[in-house]
């Protein structure tokens, strides 16, 4: 269930609905969280009340293929092209020229593509876990990247990313698996960070030489839920969304790299990002790892020219295990570099 003060809608672009919560003053500055895999709209709960309060109009959408928004049935239809589409279109249903975008796992491919694609529809970009000028860019822009000190080349010749290779060999395994009992699997993979991991390989990279996800099991083993991630509620929610419509739509977000590639080349500006930017790692996310490794390094050394980055000490799941800390870095972000996009008090004068 949504928090109090948040509200639901659906909106068509097109022929495609994108279903989204809504929370603040409907004039209030605009700012839109984009929700990664395999999650929803709610996964950004703790974080709509915060914006709310401050003044600013805050929406959360079900991505394409999730929730309540439009499903389809080809993996093509998942590239990161028409998922930018969607939000834009969004954007403009709302009746905005420009929004500040927040983005968590593949929602933050899809924030770096709006704001290297639309730059003139950001007033600033946000992100957690996933560093810009890399998996936007297909899989192959993250190779090079990888830790060969973790992850030596014939053991592990994609690293920790060797899931997105057997997504792409073993797609209808991969997602009959995770079918099989969805409310063990997202109870199994929204699980906080753990310090005990650093310097060892993720178990991403296991996926392939395990034979699949869960040791190659026909089914999510059933691990006890992580109450410091989720409620039981909020897991039945995701089970619940996802048992209706399956993990087709999800899981497609992987097969589209060589698509994905071509679409970032065609970056304006040759891919620089002018807006102020800011970049959230986290200190125990073991595949998007960027603390010691050289993922971060296109974004950092290149092509943020306005960047700001922080690290908050969980793992993957920041926005839900961390809601604090995340919101503290975001709205402090906010503060310090967008100034024109912060809520104007009302005076006499406005009325």
């Amino acid at each position: 269930m949504p928090p109090l003060h948040v509200t639901e809608h659906t909106v068509k672009t097109g022929a495609h609905t994108t279903f989204f919560l809504a929370s603040g003053p409907e004039d209030g500055p605009l700012i839109i969280f984009v929700h990664g895999w395999p999650e929803l709209s709610m996964s950004w709960r703790h974080q709509l009340p915060v914006l709310d309060g401050l003044g600013f109009r805050a929406v959360a959408p079900d991505m394409r293929g999730y929730g309540r928004s439009s499903v389809y049935d080809e993996h093509h239809q998942y590239a990161q092209e028409l998922i930018v589409g969607d939000m834009i279109g969004l954007l403009d249903a709302l009746g905005r020229e420009r929004a500040v975008w927040v983005g968590h796992d593949w929602g933050s491919p899809v924030v770096w593509n709006v704001a290297s694609h639309h730059p003139e529809r950001c007033a600033a970009v946000a992100n957690l876990c996933v560093p810009y000028y890399t998996l936007e860019r297909g899989l192959d822009a993250v190779l090079d990247l990888v830790d060969r000190n973790v992850y030596p080349e014939d053991q592990y010749p994609a690293g920790q990313w060797e899931y997105q290779l057997f997504y792409q060999e073993n797609f209808t395994r991969a997602t009959a698996v995770m079918e099989a009992n969805v409310y063990n699997t997202v109870k199994l993979l929204f699980r906080k960070g753990n310090p005990a991991g650093q310097g060892k390989p993720s178990a991403t990279s296991m996926v392939r030489k395990n034979g699949g996800w869960f040791s190659g099991a026909d089914e999510a083993p059933d691990l006890p839920r992580d109450a410091d991630v989720v409620t039981e509620e909020e897991l039945h929610a995701y089970a619940s969304a996802l048992t209706r419509n399956g993990f087709f739509g999800p899981n497609s977000y992987y097969m589209n790299h060589e698509a994905n590639a071509a679409y970032a080349a065609r970056a304006v500006n040759d891919g620089y990002l002018n807006m102020p930017v800011l970049f959230i790692a986290a200190t125990y996310d073991y595949t998007c790892e960027t603390v010691t490794s050289r993922l971060a390094e296109p974004m950092i050394n290149t092509y943020c020219r306005d960047l700001t980055v922080a690290q908050i000490d969980s793992g993957h799941w920041m926005a839900q295990e961390k809601p604090f800390e995340v919101n503290s870095v975001l709205v402090r972000w906010l503060v310090d570099s967008e100034h024109d996009h912060w809520p104007r008090p009302k005076v006499e004068s406005d009325k």
